[in-house]
């Protein structure tokens, strides 16, 4: 297990609570809205529409690891509301608002409330790579073969 230090933003609604996993075999972490006082009452998406959608957090973890912030796949698949960069990367030295970026792909407006589940989060570990420039690639079966290149089925 990898510690992940949490601390509340100013303001935050610490009764919602840190993230927590939903069942014991659960990768990631549900993450809540967590709305300024003034807008508790939530926000309206309409289709198309997206918003930063803040969890009232912020948080440090080991370097050698990544945040990744992904959609929650009830949400996508009963109202098409999921995230515009999904998976979200929070890197190791970040240590500013933790928020997430929700698109509704819905035909419908989507209210999210204050408090509701409206992403998840894992932890993972990352490997950083060490670029060499060469004058040439290998070559494979598969060559420069793009988009649907290796068939259908």
């Amino acid at each position: 297990m990898v510690a992940v230090s949490l601390c509340w933003e100013p303001g935050a609604d610490q009764g919602l609570g840190l993230p927590t996993y939903a069942s014991a075999g659960a990768a990631g972490a549900d993450l809540r809205a967590n709305f300024a006082v003034d807008v508790r009452g939530g926000i309206t998406l309409a289709p198309g529409a997206r918003a930063l959608v803040p969890t009232g957090l912020r948080l440090a973890f080991p370097a050698g690891y990544e945040v990744q912030l992904r959609p929650r796949s009830g949400l996508a698949l009963k109202h098409g509301i999921t995230l515009a960069n999904a998976p979200g990367t929070i890197d190791s030295d970040y240590r500013g608002p933790l928020g997430v970026i929700v698109i509704n792909h819905g035909d419908r407006a989507f209210h999210i409330g204050h408090g509701a589940r409206i992403a998840q989060m894992v932890l993972a570990p990352i490997t950083r790579a060490d670029f060499e420039q060469i004058d040439a690639l290998d070559t494979t079966t598969r060559g420069a073969g793009g988009f649907g290149s290796t068939g259908t089925s």
